[in-house]
């Protein structure tokens, strides 16, 4: 992706960078001088150094909005303080790819009466007092789901990878992660004790020469065989949008024989023709999948992790996963709205609401993501994917044009360095299918008067774009007044 950023672009951004680590030094280097230390009875700080740098870094260049209401702003280079400037804002950041996360018909009455019989939480273990009828009925339904023989489901998803793969490898073991995997797979990969190599983002022959070269040269120093090798991929990457190449990874992992983990945090729910992930949009059986992993923060508007796999798998992990064994159980109002989600879903609510949901999403993301590019933004990732990452680049324009989004009310989420490499500062378009056609339609217009000002349009924009808008809006108008 770097050999394709603008060369004024890559030059501008690494001057700006360069000045504003400077200006930042110089300035922390006054401070140590004329400002009277906070430091509370000699304790060391919190952080310190390049990382307390970066963070207060962050404070001065991060949006400044809460999404959807409270406006804040860094009123020091220390904090951030909450105003009383109240703004209602189309909320083009978060991952309530279905809508779920809204009052829901059918879903909403159900976790009102899962709450006045369970209460709030259980306050308990899984293995203690924490499994009620609820959490068992929604481990079948995930199952089900998923087409997998069983899951277990825990109260976090970050804990779901963080937790698990330390339990499933260890010592001896070999990970083979991508390199744009996500921190939770990292953090857990690096728990585990296992040995750890990463290869190129998505791409399956690299894979196939990692595996091959690792198999050969055994662990390092004995050249012992290695006791166990685990493949980790996602299916959407949630920073690029883009679907794993499931097909190829899976074929090269049966043939030499190393298992699948495949993390569905945003793809379970969001794509496929019934919602059930990658595995059904890119026509892979799931029992190719040794271990599936998703969340239920996205397209259910609830809480929570997944695993699904064998029923020994399931059994393993319910005795030695201590995110099963320590943690407190999931919410049960928060188990039924998941429960109740996948009902819909599965049409087993009585309606095609599901079918709909699922029809609107994709309709939402390629229409949206192909306007995108017929403006002239770079946008990374797949059709059909719900998640649309407009490159940016230089990272002196990110507060800019999520500053100047908020005072149109669209809300958007911009990622830079450490998050992302230096030069691929970007923003994350999340559609969901509450959007209506109006609301895709302004925040298009939005982000292209966004985009002129700030300066971000890399490719070149179609002659007609504004047209189509203009022909998209009055085609919309006269719908709304026929009905």
């Amino acid at each position: 992706m770097v050999s394709n950023i603008p060369y004024f672009t890559a030059l501008t951004t690494y001057f700006s960078c360069a000045m504003l680590f400077a200006f930042g030094k110089i300035r922390d280097t006054f401070t140590k001088f004329f400002c009277p230390s906070t430091n509370l009875r000699g304790y060391a700080p919190i952080s310190e150094g390049h990382e307390d740098f970066i963070m207060r870094l962050y404070l001065r260049i991060e949006p400044k909005y809460h999404l959807l209401s409270i406006c804040i702003f860094s009123a020091s280079c220390n904090s951030v303080v909450r105003t009383k400037n109240v703004s209602r804002c189309l909320n083009l950041g978060s991952y309530n790819y279905l809508g779920f996360a809204a009052t829901d018909e059918y879903c909403s009455t159900r976790a009102i009466e899962c709450l006045k019989i369970f209460s709030a939480s259980t306050c308990s273990t899984r293995v203690d007092g924490g499994t009620t009828t609820v959490h068992t009925e929604l481990e079948e339904q995930v199952a089900k789901f998923v087409g997998k023989p069983a899951a277990i489901v825990f109260g976090m998803g970050y804990v779901t990878n963080s937790a698990v793969l330390p339990v499933l490898i260890g010592k001896g073991g070999l990970i083979i992660s991508d390199s744009l995997n996500h921190g939770s797979i990292i953090n857990g990969a690096r728990g585990s004790g296992a040995f750890i190599r990463v290869f190129q983002h998505n791409t399956p022959s690299h894979l196939e020469s990692v595996l091959r070269e690792n198999i050969a040269e055994g662990q390092p120093r004995t050249h012992r065989r290695w006791t166990k090798i685990i493949v980790v991929v996602e299916g959407i990457y949630s920073m690029e949008g883009e679907l794993c190449k499931l097909s190829e990874i899976v074929a090269i992992c049966k043939k030499y024989k190393a298992y699948v983990y495949l993390d569905e945090a945003h793809s379970i729910g969001a794509v496929g023709k019934t919602g059930k992930g990658v595995c059904e949009l890119l026509g892979v059986d799931t029992a190719n999948v040794d271990v599936m992993m998703g969340t239920f923060t996205k397209s259910f508007g609830s809480c929570g992790g997944y695993i699904a796999g064998s029923k020994e798998l399931i059994d393993y992990l319910k005795y030695t996963c201590p995110a099963h064994l320590y943690a407190i159980s999931i919410s049960p109002p928060a188990a039924q709205q998941i429960i109740s989600a996948i009902k819909v879903l599965l049409g087993e609510d009585g309606s095609n609401r599901g079918a709909q949901k699922i029809a609107r999403l994709r309709e939402n993301s390629n229409f949206f993501r192909s306007e995108l590019q017929k403006m002239g933004f770079d946008v990374l990732g797949d059709y059909d994917s719900p998640v649309m990452p407009i490159m940016i680049y230089n990272i002196a324009k990110l507060p800019a044009f999520s500053r100047e989004c908020l005072e149109q009310n669209v809300a958007v989420v911009v990622v830079a360095f450490p998050a992302t490499p230096l030069l691929l500062a970007r923003a994350r378009i999340c559609i969901s299918a509450a959007h209506s056609r109006e609301d895709l339609i302004k925040a298009l217009e939005v982000i292209s008067r966004v985009g002129d000002l700030v300066g971000i349009k890399y490719l070149p924009a179609e002659p007609k774009k504004q047209q189509l808008l203009e022909e998209n809006r009055a085609h919309l108008n006269c719908r709304i007044h026929f009905q």
